[in-house]
């Protein structure tokens, strides 16, 4: 694999947006009339306008979440928000064709470059809508699908509408019921049988709207014996108004199957990052999700497995850095539903100044299975006096026949720590930067090389003036 960066998420690079005209703009406010606009401006089939509604409806019973994270989300005046904005265009299948004001956006993130390096596909959204849509040919002779999720329930409905929606039910929660009602953007991707994509697909989704709500939807299925990694990358400029994201992501692994989805998001400090992703294992299969939390006001989000087949496997590997006035409220979801399924949650999180970290994960083995593991690991870094971390395990196994084993710590910088380096020739941000790059080492190794150097880069940024 190439050694080029895939994204260079150094905190300020997405820090600007461009004066963009929208052909098509719902409005503000969520109501019946809004997700009519948008079914009617993508030309949608009744059935899924009707999901839309029957998702409204959801929405408007289901209670924020009073369990955790409430102070935060009372915050959230989803009146205030525009739910859809797009320029009319179809996804371009070349860059020449990429409307100038959204070429420019992708040309500083550094899209083209990235695609040329080592990626195999690559689709870039621009606030609801995708601007860029491409793979390599050599993968559409072999019958993979990688297209928007627009393109996806227009084209391939046969196999779109049979996985939509079964693994993250509209009800699952209130951000999936709103994101199934106003979803927008997103990926569906399709592997056959047998073939293993041996470059990554990678995503990347812009917010550069004021007052915006971005809803993608992404549905990954990998068949019998197929292989298949996923980036992703996010960003939006710093507004003082708040922005919400909140996605669905969905994934199936069959029977042999195996599927990596790697996320890496560096979102402004004014938005709400509130996210359901969750995958189906069946037999032999194995999902993995590598996960990255930097930036944000609010991250809410637990990737999960369903191990649905004997011998199917999961993990999640996630770093969450909570930075002044951040609450990186993250973990991981196992539920094992088959004898002989494994699982594994690796979590390291850094808080920095009155930043809060908090894990929260949730494992479930009944008493009628045999022979499954799980494994959990929660390490928390604390910089300052004031740092917060929390972890709420839930952890329920039963039957004489499973294992279970669980590890947490936390954490802090000494002085000492740092006076040590210091005198070694390193300044004081320096310092601070190495010792968190050190806790973090092990876990920005299962990285890909594009992503570690940048992560350790944003990392550094991170430590600067954090001491004291």
């Amino acid at each position: 694999m190439s050694t080029q960066a895939a994204i260079d998420i150094d905190r300020e690079k997405g820090n600007f947006s461009y004066d963009t005209t929208y052909d098509y703009d719902a409005g503000i406010g969520l109501n019946e009339g809004v997700v009519n606009y948008i079914a009617d401006v993508k030309g949608e089939d009744d059935w899924v306008r009707d999901f839309r509604l029957k998702a409204l409806e959801v929405f408007n019973s289901k209670p924020l979440p009073t369990n955790w994270a409430t102070k935060d989300l009372e915050n959230i005046d989803f009146d205030k928000f525009r739910y859809y904005l797009s320029k009319g265009q179809e996804p371009s299948r070349t860059w020449e064709d990429v409307p100038d004001d959204v070429k420019e956006t992708f040309e500083r993130l550094g899209i083209p470059e990235q695609e040329r390096a080592f990626l195999a596909g690559v689709e870039a959204q621009f606030d609801s809508e995708a601007a860029y849509s491409r793979m390599k040919d050599e993968l559409a002779k072999e019958g993979v699908i990688f297209v928007g999720s627009t393109e996806g329930l227009k084209e391939h409905p046969e196999i779109f509408k049979k996985f939509f929606g079964k693994v993250i039910p509209t009800g699952d929660n209130k951000f999936s019921a709103l994101n199934s009602c106003v979803f927008s953007g997103g990926s569906f991707i399709y592997v056959p049988p047998g073939v293993k994509v041996q470059q990554p697909l990678q995503a990347y989704f812009r917010i550069n709207a004021e007052n915006f709500g971005q809803f993608e939807r992404t549905l990954i299925i990998a068949d019998e014996g197929a292989e298949v990694t996923y980036m992703e990358g996010c960003t939006a400029p710093k507004f003082e108004t708040t922005t919400l994201h909140s996605a669905v992501v969905e994934l199936v692994a069959l029977k042999g199957a195996k599927i990596q989805y790697i996320t890496v998001q560096n979102w402004s400090a004014n938005v709400f990052n509130l996210v359901t992703k969750r995958g189906l294992a069946e037999e032999d299969a194995e999902i993995k999700w590598i996960d990255c939390n930097i930036g944000s006001r609010l991250t809410m989000k637990y990737p999960g497995v369903i191990l649905k087949g004997r011998k199917a496997r999961g993990e999640v590997v996630s770093i969450a850095l909570a930075g002044e006035g951040q609450h990186q409220d993250t973990g991981a979801k196992m539920i094992h539903a088959a004898d002989e399924t494994t699982s594994n949650i690796i979590s390291k999180s850094i808080s920095v100044g009155e930043g809060r970290s908090t894990y929260r994960g949730q494992v479930h083995i009944p008493k009628h299975l045999q022979g499954c593991r799980n494994n959990t690991e929660c390490d928390a870094l604390l910089i300052n006096a004031n740092s917060r971390t929390d972890t709420y395990p839930a952890i329920t196994v039963r039957g004489d026949d499973n294992s279970v084993q669980h590890e947490a710590s936390v954490s802090k910088v000494s002085a000492e720590q740092i006076f040590y380096l210091m005198q070694r020739g390193l300044n004081e941000g320096e310092a601070m930067s190495l010792a968190v790059n050190g806790f973090v080492n092990d876990l920005v190794k299962q990285f890909p090389m594009e992503y570690s150097v940048e992560l350790k880069r944003l990392i550094d940024l991170e430590m600067e003036g954090s001491v004291g």
